[in-house]
């Protein structure tokens, strides 16, 4: 596996902490849009520090294959970073991995998504020769159901109490991906 791949458009890359501050204007940015759909935030988490240690262990674990998060880039503004993807729970074991993603309000609509998710796709059949890519969201966010529908995604069933988000237990749709072999 690369530390960085390209799409027609885009840049996926693991990133260290000498890009902490990009990473923290990306989180801040769109602060209210990912808060709806994730955990609770520590309260040092909108820091340069504690994202230079996120990017610290994020780049251990991707070199020991257990968690690889790429960021996003255009390739046109390769300054700008516009979201990223997580293979995440990684399993040689089972030959599987859960995925996540998110993107910058501002690139919404443009295929970057589709385009990105395609890529950790091949990343995860090929390079990782995983066998299962699981996906899990909540049922109101239809974008996301759309996107890993478009991508060829199959709804399993619903992880009752999956996540609680904001103090209150949310289900989530899972979603499976098998590669064809």
């Amino acid at each position: 596996m690369l530390l960085e791949y390209e799409t027609n458009r885009l840049i996926l890359k693991i990133l260290s902490p000498q890009y902490a501050k990009d990473v923290l204007a990306f989180q801040e940015n769109d602060r209210h849009l990912f808060e709806q759909y994730e955990l609770d935030r520590y309260p040092d988490f909108y820091t340069v520090e504690h994202q230079e240690k996120i990017l610290q262990c994020e780049y251990k674990l991707a070199l020991k294959l257990s968690t690889v998060r790429f960021y996003v880039f255009l390739k046109d503004t390769p300054q700008t970073l516009i979201g990223t993807v997580c293979l995440y729970d990684i399993s040689n074991t089972y030959s599987r991995c859960e995925i996540g993603y998110k993107f910058a309000s501002n690139y919404h609509h443009h295929g970057y998504a589709y385009e990105t998710l395609e890529k950790a796709i091949d990343i995860a059949f090929n390079d990782l020769h995983l066998h299962r890519i699981c996906a899990r969201v909540q049922e109101t966010n239809t974008a996301s159901i759309h996107l890993l529908e478009n991508l060829g995604f199959e709804k399993e069933g619903v992880c009752r109490h999956h996540l609680k988000i904001h103090g209150i237990w949310t289900d989530h749709l899972q979603y499976s991906l098998l590669s064809i072999e």
